[in-house]
């Protein structure tokens, strides 16, 4: 995901799951594309541009695995709340919550 209008309807109508480390925001809809979409969300309280990047791109890595079990005509925004060496069990975590609650099917 790269435009604001598309974070903004997933944090404001999505389903909502929070850890310590992250937020993990969903949203489905028949009129969203037929690929899941991802978008990040890592302000500079986490850390510098090097440690942002350095989330991100552990990020994108762990969700790739995830992709193919997201439902189809799905956006998810991850905000970042702390620094970690690792997200993966985190991140499994919030994703089976949140399309659980969101009646979404794996």
């Amino acid at each position: 995901m790269r435009r604001g209008q598309d974070f903004s309807r997933t944090t404001k109508a999505g389903h909502r799951a929070t850890s310590d480390l992250l937020v993990l925001y969903f949203l489905t809809h028949e009129q969203l594309p037929a690929a899941p979409q991802v978008g990040l969300i890592i302000n500079k309280s986490v850390g510098g541009s090097v440690v942002r990047h350095r989330i991100a791109r552990h990020l994108r890595h762990a969700m790739a695995e995830h992709l193919h079990e997201i439902p189809a005509h799905s956006q998810i925004v991850i905000r970042v709340r702390q620094n970690a060496d690792d997200y993966r069990d985190h991140l499994e975590t919030l994703l089976n919550k949140v399309v659980k609650k969101a009646g979404a099917h794996r």
